[in-house]
């Protein structure tokens, strides 16, 4: 009973801890974004057409490069959703779900990070208009590097908890399986 208290006071934790973080992400997001606005209409002010269409191409292909992540981390967001909700389910049946949940908190942190990594590149990207020097260049290389090890990492994580589930399932089945065996021969022992 005691354990069990404390499990839930962890899992409360962590979920504030998780809506804290995801807080701070949006937080930064929308201000990278109303920056990447601001550059859009200083464009406007721009008199040289030709500068002027150069700033635009720049900033819609850094707006995609920054679509293009988080397209992917939506896409693992939607996994991890999907695989909470198998591990919730296999729970309420009683199997053995503790080696799955702490996949999918590793897969989680991994996207937290993930977004973090982001939500800087997007802070870089929409510094200027001007092209990006060397080290900004570098920068960047390094956390769209980063953020999709983070992708890939937090995607093993799931492969590894659906595996898991898979594995906890197969000896939940196993263990009811010779329960029922010996049920049965008992059962026909009395027929005789």
């Amino acid at each position: 009973q005691e354990f069990q208290t404390k499990k839930a006071e962890l899992k409360a934790e962590w979920d504030a801890k998780k809506e804290e973080i995801k807080n701070q992400i949006e937080a930064l997001r929308e201000a990278a974004k109303n920056k990447m606005e601001a550059l859009k209409e200083s464009i406007k002010n721009e008199k040289d057409a030709a500068k002027a269409k150069l700033k635009e191409l720049r900033i819609t292909g850094r707006e995609k490069a920054l679509e293009r992540f988080d397209a992917a981390i939506t896409r693992m967001n939607a996994l991890v959703d999907r695989v909470s909700e198998h591990v919730t389910k296999l729970k309420a049946k009683g199997v053995d779900v503790a080696a799955a949940e702490a996949f999918l908190a590793t897969a989680e942190t991994k996207l937290n990070e993930a977004k973090t990594k982001t939500v800087a590149a997007n802070e870089l990207l929409s510094k200027s208009i001007d092209q990006l020097t060397a080290e900004e260049k570098t920068q960047l290389r390094t956390l769209a590097q980063d953020t999709q090890s983070l992708i890939k990492e937090a995607h093993k994580a799931l492969r590894d908890a659906v595996k898991s589930l898979k594995d906890a399932v197969k000896a939940k089945k196993a263990a009811e399986k010779p329960a029922e065996t010996e049920n049965e021969t008992e059962g026909s022992e009395t027929n005789n």
